[in-house]
């Protein structure tokens, strides 16, 4: 199979990221299948895609043929075997259970086309281990889009131990087509490029909650000139919980350093996730928080956060995930708010040579 040939896409998952990522296919041109394990759960996702469109539509994004388009090339869908029968490339994006994430692998396996590529939206999980549930670790990626993945551009394609270089190929250029910034993860590794950078800066709040001081808006108000949302307050945005599972997975993968502080195992046991629940770190109620610049603390500033990156992005160029300090930069400047990713960053302060 070549990347002309592939023309439909079932997204298995219809929740914020699997929605999300299918109306990127869908303004790509792709067909599209959202299935998920419940109508109602279909529904919901076909109601936040045709919510995105309406408002790209309103801005003049999206002109009324193109919405027109999209949305008759959108098949809702519950029977997973019907949804994936004469699918070319698939996406999974169920929650991040390696137990489910197996099982449901196991059964893309057994119903879609022998030629279909299929793939994880995993933001952490081992590629290698979830093709073991199938038979064409050959056709297994990872494809791991960033929320909300309408508006944000890396796609981190990954390499599993028997991922062909083709499947990675097709795959790449698919993203290239849905107008995305796809770069490739050359080797299986926990947290890939993005996730695994920042997995230190994490720990690095963690601790900061733990110390009591300085507080969360002191050091957000420290890093606000500098980003379009503070730490704290981007950890809020993601979730709390997400943060936490993310701090425990790479404890038990690559060091007890990363076990997470009781501050914040505390808050997420109280049900405080951040936005989603309205509370976290901050109180989201009446939207946004306002970080007042004023109370920015002098204990902590930008280069300690670099630091942190910069070490842990040299450690993927040592262990063959990336082989390109400019790949790096350029997952890390658009998987997040920076223009800028940390080899750069640390260029323009001194910390290493061009």
């Amino acid at each position: 199979m070549k990347t002309e040939d592939v023309k439909k896409i079932a997204m298995i998952g219809a929740g914020d990221m699997g929605h999300g990522i299918a109306a990127c296919c869908l303004i790509g041109g792709y067909t599209v299948v959202l299935r998920d394990i419940e109508q109602k759960f279909v529904d919901r996702g076909m109601a936040g895609i045709k919510a995105s469109f309406d408002k790209f539509k309103a801005k003049g994004k999206m002109t009324p043929e193109a919405y027109d388009s999209a949305l008759a090339r959108l098949i809702p869908m519950v029977d997973i075997q019907e949804a994936v029968k004469d699918a070319d490339f698939i996406i999974e994006a169920v929650p991040e259970n390696l137990k489910l994430k197996k099982s449901v692998f196991a059964d893309l396996d057994k119903y879609a086309p022998k030629r279909a590529i299929l793939a994880s939206n995993t933001s952490n999980m081992s590629i290698t281990e979830i093709a073991a549930a199938t038979g064409r670790p050959e056709k297994v990626i990872g494809y791991h889009f960033f929320n909300p993945a309408v508006l944000m551009k890396l796609v981190e394609v990954i390499k599993g131990a028997g991922s062909s270089d083709k499947s990675i190929q097709i795959a790449y250029d698919i993203a290239k087509k849905i107008n995305k910034v796809p770069v490739i993860v050359k080797k299986d590794s926990p947290g890939f490029i993005y996730n695994r950078v920042n997995i230190p800066n994490g720990a690095f709040l963690s601790k900061i909650l733990e110390a009591g001081h300085p507080t969360p808006e002191e050091f957000d108000a420290a890093m606000k000139p500098f980003m379009p949302m503070a730490p704290f307050e981007l950890l809020d945005y993601v979730g709390l919980d997400i943060g936490l599972h993310s701090m425990e997975y790479m404890m038990q993968v690559l060091s007890l350093e990363y076990k997470p502080s009781a501050p914040l195992s505390a808050l997420v046991k109280a049900g405080t996730l951040g936005k989603k629940t309205g509370r976290g770190i901050y109180d989201w109620s009446q939207g946004r928080p306002v970080i007042d610049l004023s109370k920015a603390t002098k204990e902590f500033d930008l280069n300690h956060m670099i630091a942190l990156q910069v070490n842990e992005a040299t450690k993927l160029l040592e262990e063959g995930v990336a082989d390109d300090p400019k790949e790096i930069d350029l997952a890390m400047a658009n998987g997040g708010g920076s223009p800028f990713g940390p080899f750069a960053l640390a260029q323009s302060i001194g910390y290493c040579s061009p």
